[in-house]
Formats: C-alpha cells, sequence, structure tokens
C-alpha cells in the first residue's frame, strides 16, 4: 500500500462518525489547508452545507467515504471525435487512473476544449489562448490536489502548459503519442512531411487524382499525432525537456503497450507530487526553459515551439531573449535524423531510446540542476537511465546531422522585432540569397494569383505574403509554406526562398522565413514591401533585409492606411483581436502574461558545462 494511501486511511473514520461528516465539523477551527474534495467549496455563504452538499452529490455517483478521503487527481480529456490525434484517449485515462489509484489517489476524469489543427477554422492557434484560459479556470474551480494533462495535438500541449503554469496546482502532462507510419507502393510514408511532399508532386502535375487519393489512404496509419518531428512531435519533447513529464515519455507511439504505461507512470507520479507540493513554478524554471531550448535545437524542432516556449515562460514572468536563443543555435548541433530535417520517423527515434539518448548527447550543455516532476533533478534521472546503445537515429555530437541549431533567428529592416527560418529544413544553396520580390497582399490574394499562368515570376524571385500574423488572419495560421506557382513547380522547381509573417507546420521543410515581427497587419515593414522590391536572405549574417532606402520604407509606411478597429466585432474573436501580442511575446493575450518579466531565459552565457 502506498504512504499516500496509507496517511488518508488512517482518517477514513473518527469516533465512529463517518469521515466527511467529522470535516465538517471541524472546517472553521482545522488551521491546515483544506485538501481533496473539502479544497474550493461553491460559495453558498455557508462552508458546512456547502461540504453536505457536495458530498451528497458526488454519492450519487456511487463513491464511498473511503475513495473521498483520498487525495484527488484531475485527468484533463482532450478527446474529440475531430481530433484523431486524440483518438486513444479512452486507453490513456484509463491507464492513468490505474496508477492514480495504485498510488492511493482517486482519479476524476474532466473535459476542456480540445484543438484538432486539421480542423480548427481557421486555425488552431487562434483558439490556443482559449483552451489555456479554460484550462487554467477549470483547474482553479474544482477541487484536485494534482492534475494530469492529457494532450497531444500541435497547440493542445502548450495550451494545457500554460494553463497549469497560471493555475499553480501540481501539473504533469501526458502526450498521446505519434501515429505509426505507413506505406505507398513499398514506400514508407507517415504524415505530415510526406502529406506536403506528395501534395507539391502533385500540383506540379507529377501525380494524378487517383494517384494522390491513393497515397492519401496510407499516410495516415493509426491515431495520433504526425509521425514527424512536427510541432505535437517537438511539443511533446520540449514539454519532457522542461521536466514537465515522466522520463522516457515523449516517443512512444499512441497505439503502443509502451504509451499505455508511461500512462500509469503518470497518474503515479502525479500522487506523489502532491506530498512534495511540486507546482509547475518550481519546475518551469529559467534553467528549465533554457534546457527546453536546447532540446529544440537539437532535435531540428518545430519553429512553433518557439512561440510556445515564449507564452508559457511569460506566464512565470520569464522573457525568452532570440539573440541568446541564435547564440544558443550557433553551437547546439542537430542530432536527430528524423523528418523534415532528416530521413526517419518518430517510431525509429522511440527505438533509439528517444529523448533519454539525445539529452544524454547534450549533457555537458544543460542545466542538470534542474527539477523534474518526479521530484529528481535531471541529472539524477540521468544518472538512473538505461545505458545507451547503439543506433544510428540519434547522433553524437561529433557527429551531426546539421552542424548549427535547426533554427536561426534573423534580424534587419523587414524584421526589427525577429523573424525564424529553419535552416535544417531549408535549401543549402538559398541560405544566401538575393531576389526580386513576388508579393500576396493577404492569403485571399495568394489563392487567386499565385497558379494565374499571367503571374511575372522566376525561380529566382522570392515569395512575399502579408497579413497572415497574428492580427492579420487572425491567429497566424500555418500558410507561411506558400506553394511553388505551379508555372515553376512543372518546370522542376522545388524551393523558393518564402517569406510571411504567419508560420508554417513544424512538418514542412523549404527555405521559409516566418515569424517576422512586427506583423504587416499592425504597420510593420513587411507592410511596405512591393512586388519589384530586391530583398537579401544572409542566414550566415542572421540578416533579413528590404534593399530599399531608408527615406522610401519612411514614407510608405506614413501612407500605410490607419488598422481597422474592433468595434464591429463580438466574442472572442473581439478579445482575441484586441489582447493577442506579436510573435516575440509568444502571441498570448497581454492580461494572461505575468505582469513583470523578472528574468530572461537563456540566463547564462552558453557554451559553459551545466550542473
Amino acid at each position: 500500500m502506498g504512504a499516500a494511501k496509507r496517511r488518508y486511511n488512517k482518517t477514513l473514520t473518527c469516533r465512529g462518525e463517518p469521515l466527511l461528516l467529522t470535516q465538517r465539523k471541524r472546517m472553521d477551527q482545522d488551521p491546515t489547508p483544506a485538501a481533496g474534495f473539502r479544497q474550493g467549496l461553491t460559495n453558498y455563504g455557508d462552508p458546512g452545507f456547502s461540504t453536505f452538499l457536495r458530498t451528497a452529490f458526488i454519492k450519487g455517483a456511487g463513491y464511498t467515504d473511503d475513495s473521498l478521503a483520498r487525495p484527488v487527481v484531475g485527468i484533463i480529456n482532450t478527446g474529440s471525435g475531430y481530433s484523431p490525434c486524440h483518438g486513444n484517449m479512452p486507453g490513456l485515462t484509463g491507464a492513468v487512473s490505474r496508477g492514480i489509484m495504485l498510488a492511493g489517489g482517486l482519479p476524476v476524469e474532466f473535459p476542456t476544449i480540445s484543438i484538432g489543427e486539421i480542423f480548427a477554422h481557421p486555425t488552431s492557434m487562434y483558439l490556443r489562448n482559449l483552451m489555456a484560459m479554460d484550462t487554467e479556470e477549470m483547474i482553479r474551480a474544482q477541487p484536485m490536489d494534482a492534475v494530469v494533462l492529457i494532450g497531444g495535438c500541435d497547440k493542445t500541449v502548450p495550451a494545457q502548459l500554460m494553463g497549469a503554469a497560471s493555475a499553480g496546482v501540481p501539473a504533469i502532462q501526458l502526450v498521446t503519442g505519434s501515429m505509426l507510419t505507413g506505406a505507398h507502393r513499398g514506400q514508407r510514408v507517415g504524415a505530415c512531411t510526406d502529406c506536403r511532399r506528395f501534395w507539391a508532386e502533385h500540383r506540379a502535375g507529377a501525380i494524378d487524382d487517383a494517384e494522390i487519393d491513393r497515397v492519401g489512404d496510407h499516410l495516415v496509419a493509426s491515431v495520433g499525432t504526425c509521425s514527424v518531428m512536427g510541432t505535437a512531435s517537438t511539443m511533446a519533447c520540449v514539454a519532457e525537456a522542461l521536466g514537465m513529464m515522466v522520463p522516457g515519455g515523449a516517443s512512444p507511439p499512441a497505439v503502443t503497450a509502451d504509451r499505455l504505461r508511461v500512462a500509469e507512470r503518470t497518474g503515479t507520479a502525479a500522487v506523489a507530487m502532491i506530498a512534495k507540493k511540486l507546482t509547475p513554478e518550481k519546475i518551469l524554471t529559467v534553467h528549465a526553459i533554457e534546457n527546453a531550448l536546447r532540446v529544440l535545437l537539437a532535435i531540428g524542432g518545430s519553429a512553433n515551439a518557439i512561440i510556445h516556449l515564449t507564452a508559457i515562460a511569460g506566464r512565470l514572468g520569464i522573457a525568452i531573449d532570440l539573440d541568446a536563443v541564435d547564440a544558443m543555435s550557433r553551437e547546439t548541433p542537430v542530432l536527430v535524423d528524423l523528418k523534415p530535417s532528416g530521413q526517419h520517423y518518430m517510431e525509429d527515434f522511440h527505438r533509439a531510446g528517444g529523448l533519454t539518448t539525445v539529452l544524454r548527447e547534450l549533457r555537458p550543455l544543460l542545466h542538470l540542476d534542474a527539477l523534474t516532476v518526479t521530484g529528481r533533478t535531471l541529472g539524477e534521472e540521468l544518472d538512473a537511465a538505461a545505458p545507451a546503445f547503439p543506433q544510428d537515429i540519434i547522433r553524437p555530437r561529433e557527429r551531426p546531422i546539421y552542424a548549427e541549431g535547426g533554427i536561426a533567428v534573423l534580424r534587419g529592416n523587414l524584421a526589427p522585432g525577429g523573424a525564424l527560418i529553419k535552416q535544417s529544413a531549408a535549401s543549402p544553396e538559398l541560405l544566401e540569397h538575393e531576389g526580386r520580390a513576388v508579393v500576396f497582399e493577404n492569403a485571399e490574394d495568394l489563392a487567386r494569383r499565385l497558379d494565374d499562368p499571367a503571374l511575372e515570376v522566376g525561380r529566382d524571385d522570392i515569395l512575399v505574403l502579408k497579413r497572415i500574423g497574428p492580427v492579420g488572419a487572425p491567429g497566424m495560421p500555418e500558410a507561411g509554406l506558400i506553394p511553388i506557382p505551379k508555372q515553376l513547380a512543372r518546370q522542376g522547381v522545388k524551393d523558393m526562398v518564402r517569406i510571411s509573417d504567419g508560420r508554417m507546420s513544424g512538418t514542412a521543410l523549404g527555405t521559409i522565413v516566418v515569424h517576422v515581427t512586427p506583423e504587416a497587419a499592425v504597420g510593420g515593414p513587411l507592410a511596405v514591401v512591393r512586388t519589384g522590391d530586391r530583398i537579401r536572405l544572409s542566414v550566415a549574417r542572421r540578416s533579413l533585409a528590404l534593399l530599399v532606402p531608408e527615406a522610401e520604407i519612411a514614407r510608405r509606411t506614413a501612407e500605410l492606411p490607419v488598422a481597422a478597429a474592433v468595434a464591429g466585432e463580438r466574442g472572442y474573436r473581439k478579445l482575441f483581436l484586441q489582447s493577442v501580442t506579436q510573435a516575440d511575446r509568444g502571441c498570448d493575450f497581454d492580461f494572461l502574461r505575468a505582469v513583470e518579466m523578472k528574468q530572461t531565459a537563456p540566463a547564462r552565457p552558453s557554451g559553459e558545462a551545466r550542473g
């Protein structure tokens, strides 16, 4: 019997009276903080009546005094018919519940909204902050001593971590896990890097309609998140690197016994966190954020994770310094051979030892004193991990996939607040490029003109898409992967430099500059770019420059129309447009961030040993 169960069982009765009756009698004079179902009473003006009513109703669900006396662990269920990424939710909640009960706790499952990337209009990012608010408020509103956050699809994990960071209750993350890979004509395929590759071939006329339909039958072989190092897999690795997940929890595929065992361990760990009072602010420190950034760069992870980490850190008063992140990137090579930066899939990553193997390689660069949900430090967890074994998916630092980190930070007169490029997934010959801009004013303009045979565009031009940022879209959709115009695709053009103030999917590859800040919709320099202007990209110099005289840029800026007011909007859209911050502040709502940024990550000069 676990210690928590023994502790709670000792007080199941008191002088022959049911425990909860005794609790009601002593509530007014008991100086200890309320726990379990005693906490967060509904306000009827009479605490005793509130306890009586809560007990009566919960007993209607068949609970006994024994079960109601145990520590309560909430389980957030984000299952949805609109999210196949979460299709294994019933099995996960069952395994988590088993782990909680084995440790002497009482599992209580409850829902929050769920966001499916493929099904959310206008984009899942638009709803991330709403889900974070839902998560935070439901944790605060309902009695629980700890909470298990179950997410998976791109924005669900950051939303849950943001909400939990603000709620302040011991919390632990569990992800649904990646889908299995399929096969098309004997070729291994998986979502969603291969989705984009096949679709590009279809646009180029190399694959007909019947063939692309057959491809679609095999790309997604099971429930679960994308099978490559896209945003979902990246955020799973980031959550483990932050210390918010049990060791080894990031990589097991969705439909495996390993995933269910991780779920059970997660439930058990949640109960143990209660006695240790392991709240998120004790784990999500500057050191943890820096570890996560280091891992993000080494796995060739999604650029979206920079925005999400900025939002998570911002809830706790930690600001992320993009220039320091870039300095870290120059010394942190990509070690993981996964699409889109490499060739393999998440199944292979798991078989190679998962994130533990990556952390072992990065050990001299990590803060080993960072605390994890187990109550042990990262260094202690690595010491306790199974020994390394031969594998070729995760490379040693002296033999990397890519010499620098997967993401580079760009600045210049076109992006004074910064922009990002996933250099490990770009075409090497385009990382230093100057070209003529071909400009699309918004997504509708792009859809109307991109494939028009009359469009004047050449393979050396630079495609620019405006007004798909946080405010302009709204919601900063993953439209930064501007398709190659059909007239060029049919000539065999596979990649071009593309620039936008939006995002791109973590599964995408190409020479794509995203997160240009400030965005065009709020008067950023991108708004004044015109077709025919020259733009120079230099990743080596970390520069993105509009080659137009500053006086001309100032003149164009002065002529920009005043930003449209939100007076005609209503509901969540109005709240979003009034409150969303720019990408460099995580696209969080300004009123949800900490009032003051008291710390900065990375906090120390890069390159020194951590410990």
